[in-house]
């Protein structure tokens, strides 16, 4: 009977519990869930997330001579012509960034688009951006994964191959010709991308813009090609930037922080100073722009006398740090140089175009005037070349007044033209000067094109511990993480283009 008992007892529990579990799967749902993802709020995290990352202060701002820290350890780079690799070293910041978030977003992104003709817009957006993320990637470390990156999770391709910078470059052409002519404003236009908006004439003057960035970069390798992509920019359907409202930027905020910004206000506030070089020359042509960009606190001998008491703007009190020096041999130099301390030179104002929420210039209707500048001085498409040039450097002045207290007044703008007024016979040297300038904190497209043009002059790094062969930096190594885990493919790449060094040349940059 005690079994019977307990036999019809357990059949009662298991029926309870059966019932018990009818609708467990309805009733642990949430209703108000989103089931998927719109595909543009992952479009505008890679967006977001192409920022520059703090580590650009490190190499591209020091080999471009602009800004750097005398200070070694984790901030040795481009100050002391010496790689500064690491599981997360320096090296290494363009390249986690990009591939880790920017990339593997952009290919989910089109992934999700390709076959959707009410997202074709989003879908060609995404190649244009795609295409832009990967001329800064390739730019810097030469060969890399094309192809095949960015397909982890659609694939499981964790080792993708790396491609020829030859190849990507010809392929980037192709994309920007093809998704710029794309665009379709009868279609969706995706008014939720934080770019433009979804503004389809501004992306296609992007894509326009850059396709004329990338033709100019092979110049040297390949001037044919080049000439004949910076012509088809120049007539392409949609036109190149018109004005500074087609600047393609990210607004930072509260919640999406300038990476460089973050950087110069917390651990290294008092760390990273303006070269002599580049104040020296703003100051050399009486250049409005020095008292937009540069602060000095007067007197202060440690970072905590960085005060909003000493800080003076004044252009005429401004004194760039030289380099060839560390945080050894400085403190005798800034004797010399008759300052309190090195606390004493001139940095970037943290508060002003360093600030937290200062926007992220990529790619601008200056530096595109300045590039047709350059086209036309080389005679490839028509136009005046000093009209051109005269309207980039307006331009970028102008663009300094969305910066925070950094407009440059108007007047100052018309006298700087009258008194350094283009000269055809220096015309490349002037044109590619002006956009050094023009690219400051856009430090990997300085990078670029400082050594797609060799300009502006600049005098080598004498820091006598360098570990160069040459006199300046030429590319940035593979991260070690990279190596780690793609060996094989890595070994290919170096075997094709060089030792993974400083001093290997990227394909277009031919000597």
């Amino acid at each position: 009977m005690k079994k019977i008992t307990l036999t019809l007892g357990l059949f009662a529990l298991l029926s309870c519990l059966s019932s018990c579990d009818k609708g467990f799967d309805e009733l642990n749902i949430n209703p108000t869930a989103a089931t998927a993802l719109n595909p543009v709020f992952t479009f505008n995290n890679a967006l977001i997330t192409t920022t520059f990352p703090g580590s650009t202060l490190v190499f591209e701002g020091a080999i471009v001579q602009q800004i750097f820290s005398p200070n070694s350890g984790v901030l040795a780079g481009g100050n002391f012509n010496v790689d500064n690799r690491g599981p997360s070293g320096p090296n290494a910041g363009l390249w986690q960034r990009y591939y880790r978030t920017v990339i593997r977003h952009l290919v989910d992104v089109m992934a999700k688009t390709k076959d959707d003709q009410t997202r074709v817009n989003l879908y060609n957006m995404a190649r244009i951006w795609k295409a832009y993320t990967f001329m800064v990637l390739t730019d810097t470390y030469g060969d890399i994964p094309y192809r095949e990156a960015g397909l982890g999770y659609l694939s499981n391709n964790i080792t993708p191959k790396y491609d020829t910078q030859q190849s990507i470059y010809e392929d980037l052409i192709k994309e920007l010709t093809e998704a710029g002519t794309a665009l379709d404003a009868t279609k969706p236009t995706e008014a939720g991308e934080v770019l433009y908006g979804g503004s389809i004439d501004k992306w296609k003057r992007l894509a326009n813009s850059l396709l004329l960035r990338a033709g100019m970069r092979l110049v040297k390798v390949n001037p044919a090609l080049a000439e004949a992509t910076v012509k088809k920019a120049a007539s392409a359907p949609g036109g190149l930037m018109r004005n500074n409202a087609d600047n393609a930027v990210i607004r930072s905020n509260a919640n999406f922080q300038n990476p460089v910004g973050g950087t110069l206000n917390s651990t290294e506030a008092a760390n990273y100073y303006l070269t002599a070089n580049f104040v020296n020359y703003l100051k050399s042509t009486s250049d409005p722009r020095l008292a937009s960009i540069a602060a000095r606190y007067v007197g202060a001998k440690s970072g905590a006398e960085q005060t909003a008491a000493r800080l003076n703007r004044d252009p005429a009190v401004q004194i760039g740090m030289p380099l060839g020096f560390d945080n050894g041999t400085i403190p005798a130099r800034a004797t010399a140089d008759n300052l309190a301390s090195f606390y004493d030179y001139s940095q970037l104002d943290r508060t002003r175009m360093g600030r937290l929420d200062a926007p992220v210039y990529f790619v601008t209707y200056a530096q595109t005037q300045l590039l047709l500048a350059e086209a036309a001085q080389r005679g490839w498409i028509t136009g005046s070349a000093a009209e051109y040039y005269t309207e980039g450097v307006r331009a970028h002045m102008q663009q300094l007044a969305e910066y925070e207290s950094a407009a440059v007044p108007a007047a100052a703008i018309t006298e700087y033209l009258q008194k350094n007024p283009y000269d055809p016979a220096r015309g490349l040297e002037q044109i590619n000067t002006q956009y050094w300038i023009a690219s400051f904190l856009n430090f990997p497209e300085s990078f670029a094109n400082f050594r797609r043009s060799g300009f502006p002059k600049l005098t080598p790094n004498p820091y006598p511990g360098k570990e160069i062969k040459g006199n300046f930096i030429n590319r940035l190594t593979y991260p070690d993480s990279e190596i780690s885990v793609n060996q094989a493919n890595v070994r290919e790449a170096i075997t094709r283009q060089g030792p993974d060094n400083l001093d290997s040349r990227v394909w277009w940059d031919k000597q």
